[in-house]
């Protein structure tokens, strides 16, 4: 089942980004917002979490978690090992969610409105996972720009 292959690749996804997090060679660099790019590494790592304990955690797997878009950009000086216990974090709820969804929930309509059309479940997980290691890319540019 797809299930098991979106589980495998969040879960690399995850570990790339906790490696990314954790090549920081200083914790301020996390927040530095160099000229041209618009967010820290640690906003995008926030942002990423969120994303992830939201869409999947909250929305498909009933978790309870409040999502706050707004914080995971305004935030700063967030510590290093409170960013890799929120990677850790999504990782487990991602895994937890995704052992549950049946195939009828994949290939049912995600239960709310994301973008301007209807989609499945299954296309917006493939999608996350899309957009989780294009911020991670995103992230391994910032970390090298503000070495």
């Amino acid at each position: 089942m797809i299930t098991t292959v979106l589980i495998s690749l969040f879960e690399k996804e995850l570990d790339k980004l906790t490696e990314e997090i954790k090549a920081y060679e200083q914790d301020e660099q996390l927040w530095k917002v160099a000229e041209g790019i618009s967010n820290s590494g640690g906003n995008l790592c926030l942002h990423l979490t969120g994303n992830l304990q939201h869409y999947i955690g909250a929305t498909l797997g009933e978790s309870g978690y409040i999502r706050n878009r707004d914080a995971e950009f305004k935030l700063k000086n967030i510590p290093r090992q409170k960013l890799l216990e929120e990677i850790e974090n999504s990782k487990r709820i991602v895994t937890d969610t995704l052992e549950q969804v049946s195939k009828k929930e994949l290939d049912s309509g995600y239960p709310i409105q994301v973008f301007d059309e209807p989609m499945t479940t299954e296309y917006f997980l493939v999608f996350l996972l899309k957009h989780l290691s294009y911020h991670i890319g995103q992230i391994n540019y910032h970390r090298r720009l503000v070495k």
